[in-house]
């Protein structure tokens, strides 16, 4: 299998997983301009579409590609029914495509409806979980959000995270304010600072990587729970989740 990511926007990745015979996989669609372009110069035969939550820059693009293609499988969540989705699906389901069967789980947080898709080692997680970050909460609980994070962490070390945004430099910004002397994190910070400079993409992640340079994958290391402390006493992870996630939200 082939992992290919597309930019989008100002810094959305639409991410495609072809075989060699050129059959394709579409994951959140943005705009159709940029995949059919890819399309062409590729000579891919698009499959499935695979839709994570229902925002316009996930699936903006979905109702053109099926004009082009209109035997592509959509599959979403029920609030992406409107959206262009042929196929709703939910947590628990699974789907069959490219050969490969992809385990599908809810991540409510950042929407309420949002949900991933993993076959190993992929696994294409929307807005739910970036590289040093997660989604903003616009319509879950910081309580979902955290329970998300850990179904997401639970998978094996290898996973690797195929998130929709570039959104890697800010996020290890704010976790050096939180934890400057890190050395995972300020090694890591170094990395993505380099790659930002020549414009290269910081994705996808390997989990194993993103649990040490994560802090919303850290809310029980004494070293996060002592810098917290300084501040506020607080007992349980996700209340350090939910602390954490409103200092981003200001940073």
């Amino acid at each position: 299998m082939n992992l290919n990511s597309i930019p989008a926007f100002q810094d959305n990745y639409i991410w495609v997983l072809s075989n060699n015979e050129g059959r394709c996989l579409i994951v959140d669609p943005g705009e159709a301009a940029p995949v059919l372009n890819a399309i062409k110069e590729k000579n891919w035969q698009p499959e499935a579409i695979f839709l994570t939550h229902h925002h316009h820059d996930h699936v903006g693009g979905v109702k053109e590609l099926f004009q082009h293609f209109p035997h592509v499988v959509v599959y979403g969540p029920a609030e992406t029914q409107d959206k262009g989705t042929t196929h709703v699906v939910k947590d628990g389901d699974s789907a069959l495509v490219l050969g490969h069967e992809f385990s599908i789980f809810a991540t409510p947080g950042h929407t309420l409806g949002h949900i991933c898709y993993f076959s190993h080692p992929y696994l294409f997680c929307g807005d739910t979980l970036f590289s040093g970050g997660c989604g903003r909460l616009f319509e879950g609980t910081a309580s979902q959000m955290y329970q998300s994070l850990k179904k997401i962490s639970a998978l094996p070390d290898d996973t690797l995270i195929c998130c929709a945004h570039e959104y890697t430099l800010a996020n290890m910004k704010f976790a050096l304010s939180i934890l400057p002397h890190d050395s995972s994190i300020n090694e890591y910070y170094r990395k993505v600072n380099e790659l930002r400079a020549k414009n290269q993409i910081t994705l996808p992640i390997i989990l194993k990587n993103e649990r040490k340079n994560n802090i919303f994958l850290r809310t029980e290391d004494p070293d996060l729970i002592n810098e917290i402390n300084k501040e506020t006493k607080l007992q349980q992870p996700e209340e350090r989740f939910a602390w954490l996630r409103s200092k981003k939200d200001s940073f």
